[in-house]
């Protein structure tokens, strides 16, 4: 099969029949009010449709074999959202509800400018740019249905292998993107955000009050900073925090800061709040997972559909802007980095492409005896060959796919050092 007629029918099944009609029925039944009440029917339907055509599936075998990866990438992905949702919270507490609200957003042109264009544009155009018409639930449901579709031979198998790739991506973004914004905290775009959303100190923490409070408002002091390289001024008395009472995870009480209202609570319940923050901002998760469902689909499924996903990627992008969840800057690197981290696992997670390749590969070589057998009304020998063709492109943990998982070991090895670092600095400030 030449690669031309392979682009072709990329092209024919990417197009806005099939899977991608499924998707933007999905999207559109759900933001249209009057027509919510279909949307079980449609995943009943599509529920149905997949059960049906499990006993026809013919790649279970594929799908065994990508089976721990999958499982492995589930748990480096919910170990990255654990840290990511300690450094939620902490990012917002360590300064105290006091600085959230004496501390101006920072200018951002985005925001100006699509201020500017509402008084240029239609009341039309306004009225869409404004809609929700997608969120971070579509999104994932999106990538849910694009794995599902092996089912219907909609994507190349295996659908877990997608899925491992998928939130081992997801992992390592979050991981990066938890880094970024304990690096260097951020005022939100909402001054209001932190008090209506949190229960924290209203002071700063003492670790904060000793390095950052004596200078954040007097340029000469921070001057000397520069020129004597360490901290001089006098702190004052540090406020008495309250220590809760967590058994052996009292030492996320450094990072949590709770409040007696809090902290007589179980210390879990006090994450679950950690689930959306204020000053989680560079970069935005909304828009690295909107960015991720739309490069896999680009990537397994092509054509115009995935041409319509980049459209609602870049209104939902708009939409944070002009609602100030972020700042343009977070945007824009979620998507910078949503792409980039794709196509670098990619390097080391060719899944596809290898099957692919191996497959031509064997199919070349087997060609002349496939003929051959062809004309000699030969079914069994052709079978036989065609079952060469399929077994050379099973999934192999070469050289590729450990280096990958060293990678994955070397990330999670680094952020806890980081978050061991933090917590022996805040114990000791």
């Amino acid at each position: 099969m030449s690669p031309p007629l392979l682009s072709r029918r990329r092209l024919r099944r990417g197009s806005f029949g099939g899977l991608g009609l499924v998707a933007i029925a999905y999207v559109s039944i759900d933001y249209l009010s009057p027509w919510q009440e279909l949307q079980p029917i449609l995943w009943a339907a599509l529920a149905i449709a997949a059960i049906i055509r499990v006993p026809f599936y013919k790649h279970w075998s594929l799908e065994l074999r990508a089976a721990i990866p999958f499982i492995l990438s589930i748990i480096f992905m919910l170990s990255a959202l654990l840290v990511e949702m300690i450094s939620v919270r902490s990012v917002t507490a360590v300064l105290g509800l006091d600085w959230h609200k004496a501390t101006p957003p920072l200018p951002d042109v985005g925001q100006w400018l699509l201020l500017a264009l509402n008084d240029n544009l239609p009341e039309t155009v306004l009225y869409i740019l404004r809609a929700h018409i997608i969120g971070l639930h579509h999104y994932l449901m999106l990538f849910i249905m694009l794995g599902f579709s092996v089912l219907f031979n909609s994507v190349e198998a295996p659908g877990l292998g997608l899925g491992a790739r998928y939130m081992f991506t997801m992992g390592i973004a979050r991981l990066l993107r938890t880094i970024a914004f304990v690096s260097t905290i951020l005022p939100s775009p909402r001054p209001w955000c932190a008090s209506t959303r949190f229960h924290v100190p209203s002071y700063p923490h003492r670790w904060a009050q000793k390095y950052y409070v004596p200078y954040a408002t007097d340029s000469n002091a921070i001057r000397q900073i520069i020129i004597r390289d360490k901290v001089y001024g006098f702190t004052g008395d540090h406020n008495v925090e309250f220590q809760p009472d967590w058994g052996s995870m009292n030492f996320l009480a450094d990072f949590l800061r709770p409040t007696a209202y809090e902290g007589s609570s179980q210390w879990y319940n006090l994450l679950k709040k950690g689930g959306g923050g204020c000053n989680d901002l560079m970069y935005s998760g909304h828009m690295l997972v909107a960015t991720l469902t739309a490069m896999a689909w680009t990537e397994a499924y092509g054509g115009y559909s995935s041409a319509l996903i980049w459209m609602l990627v870049l209104h939902s992008a708009q939409r944070e802007i002009r609602e100030r969840h972020h700042y343009t800057v977070d945007c824009i690197m979620a998507i910078y980095m949503g792409i980039f981290l794709w196509k670098m696992t990619g390097l080391f997670w060719p899944i596809k492409d290898t099957l692919r390749d191996k497959r031509l590969n064997k199919l070349e070589q087997i060609q002349s005896k496939l003929v051959q057998a062809a004309k000699d009304s030969d079914l069994d020998g052709v079978r036989e060959l065609l079952e060469e063709v399929e077994l050379s492109g099973q999934v192999s943990r070469g050289p590729e796919s450990r280096l990958m998982w060293l990678f994955a070991g070397a990330t999670i090895f680094f952020t806890l050092v980081v978050v061991l670092l933090a917590f022996t600095l805040l114990s000791d400030g």
